[in-house]
C-alpha cells in the first residue's frame, strides 16, 4: 500500500527531476511486485499478504539502520491508530491480491485507479472536507471510466461460470478493495499529523504480517520453491517500492510526482503482454484513459487550491 508523505518529506521540492525519477522507479517496482504475485498463481489472499508484508520489512529495516533510526522506529503515541490502519489496509491488500490473481494484469492495475477518486468522496463524507463542483465532476467522470472498464466482466455475473465467473469476482474484489484502500488512506492522513513515515510503514508491515498469519488455519497452499521465491521477491519489491515512493516526495512536491503514478498503466500493459500474454481490451484502454484524466485533473486542482491558500496566507494581516 502507498503511504502518504510525512511533513518532513513534504518539505522537499529541491530536485524535481530526481523526485520524478524515483517515483517512476517506485511505480516500476510495484508493477514488478504485482507481476510476481500473479506469476505465483491463484494462492490464498492471506498467504500472499503475509509474504508481501513480512518480506517487505527487510528493505525497510535496512533503510532505518542506514539512517540510524532503528531504535525509535516503533515508538508511537497512537498504537490504536496504527492497528486500525493495519486492519483496514490488510483487508484492502487481500482484496487487491485476490483480484490480481483472477484478472489480466492491465485491468487489475487500472481498476485500482478508483482509489484516489474514492478518497475525495470519503474525505467529504467522513472528514467534512469541502469538495467543490470541479472535483465532484472529475470524480463522477472518473467513476464512469471505472464502470467502462468493469462492465464486460460485471455483466458476467448473470449465469457465468468457470473462468468468466472468476474474472467477474476479481472485478468486484478490485472495486471493493479500492474503496477499502481509500478508507485506509484517510486513516494515514490522520497518522501523518503526529507520526513519522518510517513508523507508519513499519507498524503496517508488522500488523499486516501478524493478521495474515492468522489465516494459516483456513488453508494455505503448499508452495513450490519457485512460488516461494516469487512471493519473497514480491515482498522485497513491496518494501523497496514503499521506500522509493516515500523518498520521491522528499525531492519534489506531491502535485509534481503524483501524476507519474499513472505510468503503471503503460507498464502494466507491457508486462501483462510480455509475461502473461494479456492484451488490454478496448474497455480497459478507453475507461483507463478517462480515469487517468480525471485523476490528473484532481491533482492539478489540489495544486491550484494549495497555491491559492498560500497566497491568501501571505496577504493576511498579522494577528
Amino acid at each position: 500500500m502507498a503511504v502518504q508523505q510525512s511533513s518532513s518529506a513534504m518539505a522537499g521540492g529541491t530536485n524535481p527531476l530526481r523526485g520524478i525519477a524515483m517515483k517512476i522507479v517506485s511505480v516500476s517496482v510495484f508493477v514488478a511486485m504485482s507481476a510476481l504475485i500473479k506469476a505465483a498463481g491463484q494462492l490464498p489472499a492471506g498467504q500472499i499478504v503475509f509474504f508481501r508484508s513480512f518480506f517487505a520489512i527487510l528493505p525497510i529495516l535496512a533503510m532505518l539502520a542506514w539512517r540510524h533510526e532503528l531504535r525509535t522506529a516503533l515508538h508511537t503515541s497512537n498504537p490504536l491508530g496504527h492497528i486500525a490502519r493495519g486492519v483496514v489496509g490488510v483487508s484492502a491488500m487481500g482484496l487487491g491480491f485476490f483480484a490480481l490473481t483472477r484478472l489480466p494484469l492491465p485491468e487489475a492495475i487500472t481498476l485500482n485507479y478508483a482509489q484516489p477518486l474514492l478518497v475525495v468522496v470519503f474525505s467529504a463524507l467522513f472528514l467534512g472536507e469541502t469538495i467543490r463542483v470541479y472535483r465532484w465532476t472529475a470524480v463522477a467522470v472518473g467513476l464512469f471510466g471505472v464502470v467502462i472498464i468493469s462492465w464486460p466482466n460485471l455483466t458476467l455475473f448473470a449465469g457465468a461460470a468457470g473462468m468468466e465467473s472468476e474474472q467477474a469476482l476479481g472485478v468486484a474484489a478490485a472495486l471493493v478493495g479500492a474503496a477499502v484502500s481509500a478508507v485506509a488512506m484517510l486513516l494515514v492522513r490522520r497518522l501523518v499529523q503526529t507520526e513519522k513515515t518510517a513508523t507508519i510503514v513499519l507498524w503496517f508491515s508488522l500488523t499486516a504480517s501478524f493478521m495474515a498469519l492468522l489465516t494459516l488455519p483456513f488453508g494455505w497452499t503448499a508452495l513450490s520453491a519457485f512460488q516461494a521465491a516469487l512471493l519473497v521477491g514480491a515482498g522485497i519489491c513491496g518494501g523497496l517500492g514503499q521506500i522509493l515512493m516515500t523518498e520521491s516526495y522528499r525531492y519534489a512536491e506531491a502535485s509534481t510526482v503524483a501524476p507519474f503514478e499513472y505510468s503503471s498503466m503503460i507498464l502494466g500493459i507491457a508486462v501483462g503482454y510480455l509475461a502473461f500474454g494479456d492484451l488490454p481490451t478496448v474497455y480497459t484502454i478507453v475507461g483507463g484513459l478517462i480515469v487517468v484524466a480525471a485523476g490528473i485533473f484532481i491533482i492539478w486542482r489540489e495544486r491550484q487550491l494549495g497555491l491559492e491558500r498560500g497566497r491568501a496566507r501571505k496577504v493576511a494581516p498579522p494577528q
